[in-house]
């Protein structure tokens, strides 16, 4: 491959990202406008979270994971923050995307388009393999090959994805010739080393077990693999800093591309490098980095939920900025990747695989005695609650038992083809069940004549948009290493073929409408007064109103189709007993779940019974209510930073586990994390303008796993030892609202008694200021004590009266 074969890419970035600080406002606030009506009509609900600790000046640097609904993410991002924050961002995207609609639309709201080495992979002749794998593990030879001609020293090296195990990749550190190179970092992964040696002595975490037996195996060529070219970011990096050192906003996705994985992905250095390179050259900037968790319930499906969640702004520690500048740029770099990792562990919920992830939520909704639905934001925080005491008490024996019990509930539901919250009808009498049903029967006949003509109208829309959707999910996961089932693009593609066709499919209605009216008047219904270009109006408003009637009536539609079988099930007589008994099943787990938390909790977080988001029924022997359904965790909202604590302002992520720097995480690198650890020794990072932005090593299924929430909690050690993480559980009873609403009057009083104090400190002090002007020299002083110590005797007066 020629030696400028990368040089249109980066070139078109950089041009693109001089004009990133220059964003059109105009065409910004335009565009989101015009966008939110998709992102609307897309999702039920999209919930922002500790929106207000988003600083309102001065630069910012949002990292947002994970990276799961491609380029809706992006769309979400940007329209919370000009709604919420009132903040415009610059978004990083991937060079390849910059092409058609999107790279019209990424070019109204400033997004820069940044070169990716996986982008410009392509397959290359021959295979490889490692010669020696135990004494020379980066020596790379290959059969067939002309690594001369096709590699670059700086490009990398992409090994094949084989059975949904991630391929491997790395740098070339030098080209020796046509049939062999090194590689900045040696292979690691047993698919990578199956690969590479097709040896069987190979373990779980890719090491040889028979190390004395040296080489391949006997007759192997080797595999095939990718090369991509070196791409220099280095006039992108410039752009970045340019704009956040003028108090600009940049918002990046550390993870890379978009995936469809339950758990974060490593982190790329870029990220670290645009923090710590800004603050090189403005160390008075004020930059701050605030972590966003794109929380989605069912990211790809129509009508899903979203909760958007802000954690509190950090600023880099100086001594990190000292050491990327004195020429140790690595360790700077992972130890800020790091704290941008556990950030962003405390503002999403990462499990390690998908039946985790269903063990959570069906644990958090057999934690929840009410039966009510709990705001998005709780259900939010009690998975990500319940997903880090899993990760901690995984490995114990209560916890491993309670997960099969669990499993076995929702195989169980899977089987009746029910959901959880359904059961419930099984303690309902036979009457009232079976008036129900036939209630709801009739109540769906109605709504079916509300849905009935929009479905019609806009069948072609559906089909087409599931049809090309999950097409272009089995392209993207056939060209991605990461990717699962490719759901992550499922999403955009609805919302792009939605926002093609739409207008098409609407214009040819309005045209046969209108065609009918100039024919026979639509059969004589419309005046022979009413012009053409008015039914053509009408045509368009009428329409669009019958496709959203249709939506509407249609959410709920399904809500009752989908209650009608445990109704069903309860009014059978062979089948109500099987629903009876899983009732009977369902609250013996749901005791079993709150013991388990009520027994652990306590070990996580010292201040367990003060910080419930779930009221505890079972150990108080009260009835719940649907006000009961949440606390404001000690008169702080959840996640919401409490006084003193490390997380208020602009502290770091780290508070508690502070080095020279207070408030900032200590410089100790065996607290690091899957990002930080991914980065090779070797990298010296002495040119910037060679490292991605964007993640281009897919971790293995078991480096993946590790810890993608961190390893400290409340009141231990760890990079999680400065959120403050609350317990697992709400206000108990009338006595406790009662109590908290005697604590909010107070308050209130106290405030105005504050207020009242204020304006009388003012009055005093704008009497003093007049007789100052006509005091002599001598008194000076005396209005001066008045003036900033009159106010405590002033108080101390008031109170005396008072008393």
């Amino acid at each position: 491959m020629p030696k400028d074969a990368s040089g249109p890419a980066p070139t078109g970035a950089a041009s693109s990202a001089k004009q990133m600080g220059q964003i059109n406002p105009w065409k910004y606030d335009t565009f989101l406008w015009t966008m939110s009506v998709l992102v609307d009509l897309f999702f039920r609900e999209v919930h922002p979270r500790g929106a207000w600790k988003v600083p309102r000046h001065g630069p910012v640097l949002f990292v947002a994971a994970p990276h799961a609904n491609q380029f809706v993410d992006a769309l979400v991002l940007q329209r919370v923050l000009r709604m919420e924050a009132k903040r415009r961002v610059s978004l990083l995207i991937a060079q390849k995307s910059v092409h058609g609609f999107i790279g019209w639309a990424s070019r109204q709201v400033g997004c820069v388009p940044v070169g990716r080495a996986q982008d410009a992979a392509k397959p290359a002749q021959g295979t490889i393999y490692l010669p020696d794998p135990v004494n020379d593990p980066t020596l790379v030879r290959g059969v067939g090959t002309d690594f001369e001609k096709e590699a670059q020293v700086g490009g990398m090296v992409f090994l094949p994805s084989a059975k949904g195990r991630s391929g491997a990749s790395v740098d070339v550190a030098a080209i020796l010739g046509p049939t062999e190179l090194r590689v900045k970092r040696p292979f690691t992964g047993k698919l990578a080393m199956e690969q590479l040696t097709a040896r069987d002595d190979i373990d779980d975490s890719g090491n040889l077990t028979n190390p004395e037996a040296n080489g391949p195996k006997p007759g192997y060529e080797g595999t095939k693999f990718k090369l991509a070219p070196y791409i220099d970011q280095s006039r992108v990096y410039d752009a970045v800093f340019s704009c956040l050192k003028s108090g600009g906003c940049i918002g990046i996705f550390p993870e890379g591309g978009s995936h469809d994985r339950t758990e974060l992905l490593p982190l790329k250095a870029g990220v670290a490098i645009m923090a710590l390179g800004t603050l090189a050259e403005a160390p008075d900037c004020g930059l701050r980095i605030v972590p966003v968790g794109m929380n989605y319930f069912h990211a790809h499906k129509f009508r899903s939920r979203a909760v958007i969640e802000f954690g509190p702004p950090f600023e880099v520690p100086p001594k990190l900025v000292e050491m990327y500048k004195n020429n140790q740029r690595r360790h700077a770099i992972g130890q800020l990747l790091d704290m941008v990792h556990s950030a962003l562990s405390a503002v999403t919920v990462s499990t390690p695989d998908y039946d985790t992830l269903m063990v959570i939520q069906a644990a958090r909704r057999l934690y929840n005695p009410t039966g009510k639905k709990l705001p998005l934001p709780i259900v939010v925080e009690l998975n990500r609650r319940l997903a880090r005491g899993y990760e901690k008490y995984k490995n114990d024996p209560r916890i491993g038992n309670l997960r099969e019990s669990v499993t076995e509930y929702n195989k169980q539901l899977r089987y009746l083809n029910i959901r959880d919250h359904q059961v419930e009808y099984a303690s309902l009498s036979w009457p009232v069940v079976f008036v129900t049903f036939v209630y709801r029967v009739l109540k769906l006949t109605v709504l079916s004549a509300g849905v009935l003509p929009g479905l019609v109208l806009f069948a072609p829309i559906f089909i087409a948009t599931r049809y090309i959707s999950h097409q272009k999910a089995k392209t993207a996961l056939a060209a991605s290493s990461v990717k699962i089932q490719g759901k992550d693009v499922i999403a955009t593609w609805k919302m792009l073929v939605s926002l093609a066709l739409a207008p098409v499919l609407y214009n040819f209605y309005t045209c046969i409408l209108a065609y009918m009216v100039y024919q026979n008047r639509l059969w004589g219904h419309v005046p022979g007064w009413v012009p053409l270009w008015a039914v053509f109006l009408a045509g368009w408003v009428i329409f669009p109103a019958i496709t959203f009637a249709a939506l509407r009536f249609g959410e709920v539609g399904m809500d009752i189709v989908k209650s009608l079988r445990p109704l069903a099930l309860c009014i059978s007589p062979t089948s109500s007993y099987g629903i009876s008994r899983l009732r009977e099943r369902r609250a013996e787990l749901a005791a079993q779940v709150a013991e388990a938390v009520n027994t652990i909790g306590p070990e996580m977080y010292p201040d367990f019974e003060h910080t419930r988001l779930i009221f505890d029924a079972y150990a108080r022997g009260v009835s719940t209510d649907v006000s009961n359904a949440f606390l404001p965790n000690g008169g702080h909202s959840p996640g919401s930073p409490r006084p003193g604590s490390a997380h208020s302002g602009a502290s770091s992520p780290g508070g508690s586990f502070s080095s020279n720097t207070p408030g900032s995480p200590g410089l100790v690198r065996r607290l690091t994390t899957t990002s930080s650890r991914a980065i090779p020794r070797n990298e010296s990072f002495s040119n910037i303008g060679g490292a991605p932005l964007f993640a281009t090593r897919p971790p293995s299924r078991s480096r993946s796993r590790s810890s993608s929430v961190g390893t400290g909690l409340a009141g231990g050690s760890g990079p999680m030892a400065g959120f403050p993480v609350s317990a697992f559980t709400t206000l108990d009873s009338k006595e406790s609202f009662e109590h908290a609403n005697r604590k909010i009057r107070e308050a209130m009083r106290e405030r105005g008694e504050l207020r009242r104090r204020e304006k009388r400190r003012q009055s005093l002090a704008q009497v003093q200021d007049e007789d100052d002007e006509s005091s002599s020299d001598g008194e000076s002083g005396s209005v001066v004590s008045i003036k900033f110590g009159g106010a405590g005797s002033g108080d101390a007066g008031e109170g005396k009266k008072a008393r």
